[in-house]
């Protein structure tokens, strides 16, 4: 491939703003290696809040022949995206390289290809123009959708699929495309749609989070945790929540030990004062108390990602306040004990009010809640569950006078590949437009504030979760990031977005994503859906 190095003179002056308030920020000469553009389909303020970008933007980079570069999609931009550190449009690149976190960003991902003049379609591309890579928790459930637009998609973690990729890379860049990607199929852990593997490809992940290094690379106020050195105190999640793909995306779940969380910790207080401990279940550490007292220790305060209510005590809370951590996240998920037990969820309302009860105790500001509506079995009794079980929480935090504010968080729910709900169908829009209009009328009468995702994008998060590449027509068509844009691309294309949404599969059909070996059992996740239709 030949690489230019023309630069877009305004986007040059832009950059500069930003890179003026970055520390840590790693550029590279680009003579002699490969060029490889890590590309956040979304906001630079939301991608710098991903310790996932951070993590993935040094390992490229800690590579001798390798120049990672950073992109960003701003979401009322227009014109082509071009990097961060030197302001090179994305055909300068040898490899693009899509980190994806969230459907929604499907479009962004489409719309930066569309912007870029490289053909759009995977097949319509050969040596001339760049490799174009995706990775993250939702490729890794089901990449389906976007297959048609990726030659490769990564199947698990990057600390252990792109030490194998880069050198095959490197060797066949520029070289026939058709051989460079056969021999890129032969990897574990990456899938190939132009070369569709005999048997499904095996999830990868990392033995050893010790070995690798997951903090804040690049710091900037320019972000929504701008004060935070971001930490990854562990990975995955071993409690079996029914809805929750995170039990097999990111299985086993794995801790970092404390001395490396300590030593990451020290280095990090002398660029911020907070430190953010980031992982689906920090609290479940074993170590987790000895962690916080160390890092109070250093006189800086603790944010800590949501903490899973029954791994919550006295000892827990009193290192957070005495380190100044003044909001704290827990999710009930549901609104009564039954629909808990349901979704494994594994505790009942008395835990969440003895967990209000310490957190009163604490000197804490914010308490927020993570509340699905539209969950499997539910009814408007769990609803009225929610509202009550938030005003007793309330009640608990106003008779202890406690200064904490309540603020409710609620998602419809959507099945996601590789859980057992993975064949069950959303609430339809309407039943989940009369439950938020039940909370959104009660709620904020009893001094709690109610913060929720919109039941008309959680349909088309739906829709991506499990779809298959026929999606990818769809996803060609849809002219701007709009509802009725999306609606007016699946006329066009004649896809009936109810039959992937509102739909209950069939658990002997084959599913878009069997190319997909994440490690979960076909039977178990049977039987964990059979449990919770049955026995609750």
């Amino acid at each position: 491939m030949r690489i230019r190095t023309g630069r877009t003179t305004g986007a040059k002056k832009q950059f500069g703003a930003i890179l003026a308030q970055e520390e840590g920020t790693i550029v590279k000469d680009w003579g002699g290696r490969l060029p490889v553009a890590l590309i956040y389909p979304n906001s630079y303020f939301l991608g710098m809040s991903n310790l996932g970008i951070h993590t993935i933007y040094r390992l490229l980079n800690d590579e001798r022949n390798v120049v990672c570069e950073r992109v960003f999609r701003e979401k009322y931009d227009k014109k082509p995206p071009a990097s961060i550190e030197s302001a090179r449009p994305l055909s300068d690149f040898a490899v693009m390289a899509f980190s994806l976190s969230y459907e929604l960003d499907y479009y962004n991902a489409v719309s930066i290809l569309k912007s870029t003049g490289i053909p759009l379609k995977a097949a319509d591309r050969d040596e001339r123009h760049p490799l174009i890579i995706a990775g993250g928790p939702c490729i890794t459930a089901n990449p389906m959708p976007l297959a048609p637009f990726f030659d490769c998609l990564c199947i698990g973690e990057a600390e252990v699929i792109l030490p194998a990729m880069l050198p095959v890379i490197t060797e066949g860049i520029g070289e026939d495309r058709q051989e460079l990607l056969k021999s890129l199929s032969t990897l574990p852990g990456v899938y190939v749609p132009a070369f569709p593997p005999k048997s499904p490809v095996t999830r990868q992940w990392v033995r050893n989070l010790d070995n690798y290094t997951a903090v804040s690379t690049v710091l900037t106020r320019d972000t929504e945790l701008g004060d935070l050195y971001l930490i990854e105190a562990e990975r995955g999640c071993q409690r079996g929540c029914r809805f929750c793909m995170v039990n097999t995306t990111f299985a086993p779940m794995r801790f970092r030990s404390a001395e490396h969380i300590l030593i990451k910790a020290r280095q990090g207080f002398h660029l911020r004062k907070r430190i953010g401990l980031v992982g689906p279940a920090v609290a479940d550490h074993p170590q987790i108390v000895e962690i916080l007292s160390g890092i109070r220790q250093l006189g800086v305060e603790i944010s800590i990602s949501s903490v899973r209510i029954d791994s919550l005590n006295e000892d827990i809370l009193n290192e957070l306040s005495a380190s100044k951590t003044r909001t704290i996240a827990i999710a009930p998920e549901a609104g009564s004990n039954s629909l808990r037990q349901t979704i494994n969820k594994g505790i009942s309302d008395d835990d969440i009010l003895r967990a209000a009860d310490m957190i009163a105790g604490g000197d804490f500001r914010h308490l927020k809640l993570y509340f699905i509506i539209g969950l499997p079995t539910e009814t408007d009794e769990d609803i009225d569950g929610i509202i009550k079980l938030a005003s007793e929480i309330k009640g608990r935090l106003d008779n202890r006078r406690s200064l904490a504010r309540i603020a409710l968080n609620v998602a419809p729910f959507v099945p996601k590949a590789g859980t057992p709900f993975q064949w069950l169908p959303m609430a339809s829009a309407e039943v989940l437009n009369d439950r938020m209009a039940m909370l959104r009328s009660s709620l904020p009468l009893k001094g709690i504030s109610l913060n929720e995702e919109s039941p008309a994008w959680s349909r088309m998060q739906g829709l991506l979760s499990r779809g298959d590449t026929a999606l990818g027509k769809l996803l060609e068509n849809v002219e701007e990031d709009s509802l009725a844009s999306w609606r007016r691309a699946a006329e066009k294309c004649d896809i009936n977005i109810d039959s992937y949404v509102y739909r209950q599969l069939d658990t002997d059909a084959e599913l878009p994503w069997a190319v997909i070996d994440s490690g979960a059992k076909y039977k178990h996740l049977c039987g964990e859906l059979e449990k919770a239709l049955t026995q609750g």
